[in-house]
């Protein structure tokens, strides 16, 4: 019964621990550590109670060893009466013969209750024997059930510690990493791409405009040559056939030619 209440309490405080471990698994170092220290302190309270288990045995085994004693103490008080009456006995003096021969069935009483005593102590003793044993093994395999978990939490511990820098370190990689387009490089070059294309949309605005300019300053050229020589025709000093030779010259010197009036 008591390795049973002892025990029990341990398994169901062990099993309480654990489900507690896996519903907060947010710090499992802290929760690691805290079931730990319960099982340490589980210890501590079955080794008292195993403890009180053996001193109850011990004072046992005492009250039966006195008893055995005590046994072994009246028989032979029993036996050094039994001789003194013989002793009377011979010598003819009956009263004290009869005197010690009563002292000895005192003491044989006696040696029988401790006797008695002794033997109904013994499978009590036994019984309790057997628990304390089996205690002290339980206390044994929960010390060396402390002593794994105690290695398990620091490679759990190593393990979480080694997952989170790795987590980190893909943080880190993952950051920098060139082509992914939602890492902050990935987002440093579209801005200076789309600054890149604003630049060339103005360059090629401006360049388009350029370009209009140019060909209106043509057209008005154009315009200007047809203009002079309408007023070529219209006074006579050219010919259909000869304005692309004469006319151009006279429209770009800007005066008539007068070398028909020379000859004349």
């Amino acid at each position: 019964m008591v390795k049973q209440s002892i025990f029990g309490r341990i398994a169901q405080l062990t099993r309480a621990n654990i489900n507690a471990l896996l519903d907060s698994a947010e710090d499992p170092q802290k929760m690691l550590d805290q079931m730990v220290r319960d099982y340490t302190n589980s210890i501590a309270e079955a080794e008292s109670a195993v403890a009180q288990t053996i001193g109850n045995l011990r004072m046992m085994q005492d009250d039966y060893n006195e008893d055995v004693d005590n046994a072994r103490s009246w028989g032979n008080k029993a036996l050094a009466a039994s001789r003194k009456a013989d002793e009377y006995r011979s010598t003819g003096d009956t009263t004290d013969a009869q005197k010690f021969d009563n002292l000895a069935k005192v003491a044989i009483q006696r040696q029988m209750a401790a006797e008695n005593e002794a033997k109904g102590a013994e499978p009590t003793i036994a019984s309790q024997t057997e628990i304390v044993d089996k205690l002290k093994d339980g206390l044994n395999q929960m010390k060396g059930k402390l002593g794994e978990l105690t290695v398990k939490r620091d490679q759990l511990i190593a393990r979480s510690r080694t997952a989170q820098a790795q987590q980190q370190v893909h943080d880190a990689v993952k950051s920098i990493d060139f082509m992914d387009p939602t890492s902050e490089v990935g987002r440093f070059e579209e801005k200076i791409r789309r600054e890149e294309a604003k630049v060339r949309g103005q360059q090629e605005l401006a360049s388009s405009s350029l370009d209009a300019q140019f060909e209106s300053l043509e057209d008005l050229g154009e315009q200007t040559e047809i203009e002079a020589r309408l007023a070529a025709l219209k006074s006579g000093s050219g010919s259909p056939s000869a304005i692309g030779q004469g006319a151009g010259t006279g429209a770009a010197s800007g005066t008539p030619s007068t070398t028909g009036e020379t000859t004349s």
